[in-house]
């Protein structure tokens, strides 16, 4: 069996598990957004850092990283470890993932992500949208047992600004560069 699992945040850039392959690509109908509060990493209950998390949006597309785990010993390593890591995120979808901005064929079905949703019933720490002002002041503050939550937005920035390079490498043919293992 195999595993597949979506990255679109620090998963980008620290997967934590070992994979066979890392594939640069990305889903259909969702944007990515400073939505979910973070108590466990980029802050604390008391500050709440700000993260990313997936919401639907018709037309849109997300970028990020997809991870092939193989076997089933590797596959409950992983999955063991991003239950812990990802319990913030409340929800888990399995959605088609892409390589090629023109194909209409997803390059593999049924990868794994995890969304925070927006029901704060079912998800306590989701704070939503709020002007930019504000959200850069909660980003800027916060600081939690992974570090400080700017950490976590420049980091961020760094790795997509890596997958455009990546993109338009591919796309000036050097495919090799899209898909080796770290």
């Amino acid at each position: 069996m195999v595993l597949w699992v979506f990255g679109y945040g620090s998963l980008i850039w620290k997967a934590g598990f070992h994979y066979d392959e890392r594939r640069v690509g990305f889903i259909k109908g969702y944007r990515r957004f400073f939505h979910q509060g973070s108590t466990d990493h980029r802050g604390t209950p008391a500050n709440p850092g700000r993260t990313v998390t997936l919401e639907p949006h018709d037309g849109h597309t997300c970028w990020g990283v997809a991870y092939r785990v193989s076997g089933q010993e590797a596959e409950d390593i992983a999955l063991s470890y991003l239950q812990v890591r990802e319990k913030e995120y409340d929800q888990k979808a399995y959605v088609d993932f892409y390589f090629d901005e023109d194909s209409t064929e997803p390059a593999i079905s049924g990868v794994l992500v995890y969304i925070a949703s927006t029901d704060k019933k079912s998800n306590k720490n989701y704070l939503g949208p709020a002007p930019l002002e504000m959200m850069a002041h909660q980003i800027v503050g916060a600081v939690g047992p992974s570090g400080p939550n700017i950490e976590y937005l420049f980091q961020l920035e760094a790795a997509l600004l890596e997958i455009v390079r990546k993109e338009l490498t591919c796309k000036d043919g050097d495919a090799t560069s899209n898909g080796d293992a770290e």
